[in-house]
């Protein structure tokens, strides 16, 4: 009986610890269709204002693999994006956790496509989202390489605030929006993010 009592104890008191830390997981990120947002798998950006289109890869320089992340202006989908969670044991993307962006593009250079925010542009005063960042590896390195997706009202946004990959950096947290230079939909930190929903690529 002494048993029994004992047994049911532990098991209720590992039950309670299970839902306590499911409880406390930051909330999956879902896509247009209620389904969540997983690894290893690819993502179209579709932006809550219709009148543009997905993200892309574009040259922002005179050199043609001097390139950036944008807002497409015809293009609906534009580029596909997987995102690799800064623990990659992990299967679920969620909310408020950093994260790796990579960017699908046809340019072939030899750089990666991980997203990394540059520094400070003072001709411009702002802070610019290109690629050639590093995936994995969190620590002081890879800082600029981090972002989060959070929710914001009917969809989501991005969020550069890297803290839990370098407790003791000094960092900028602020949203990822877009400024037109030299036209182009470049994407920046701004205080207007870009909000947008998720739609799975479907292969054949």
């Amino acid at each position: 009986m002494k048993k029994n009592i004992l047994l049911i104890l532990l098991l209720a008191i590992f039950t309670n610890s299970w839902i306590s830390k499911a409880s406390s997981s930051p909330e999956p990120v879902l896509d247009i269709n209620g389904k969540i947002l997983r690894t290893h798998t690819m993502y179209y950006i579709v932006p809550l204002n219709r009148e543009n289109g997905g993200l892309a890869v574009e040259t922002i320089g005179n050199e043609t693999c001097q390139l950036g992340v944008v807002e497409e202006k015809y293009d609906e989908n534009g580029n596909i994006l997987e995102f690799i969670p800064v623990d990659k044991k992990k299967g679920v993307i969620r909310v408020s956790t950093d994260l790796n962006v990579a960017i699908f593009s046809a340019y072939e250079c030899r750089q990666s496509t991980v997203w990394k925010l540059e520094e400070y542009d003072p001709s411009t005063g702002k802070y610019f989202v290109n690629v050639g960042g590093v995936d994995g590896n969190p620590g002081p390195q890879t800082i600029r390489n981090w972002f989060k997706i959070e929710k914001y009202g009917h969809g989501y946004k991005f969020v550069y605030c890297p803290f839990s990959v370098c407790s003791y950096c000094k960092v900028i947290c602020k949203d990822v929006g877009v400024d037109m230079v030299n036209g182009q939909r470049r994407l920046v930190l701004s205080d207007v993010p870009l909000v947008f929903n998720f739609k799975r690529q479907f292969t054949s």
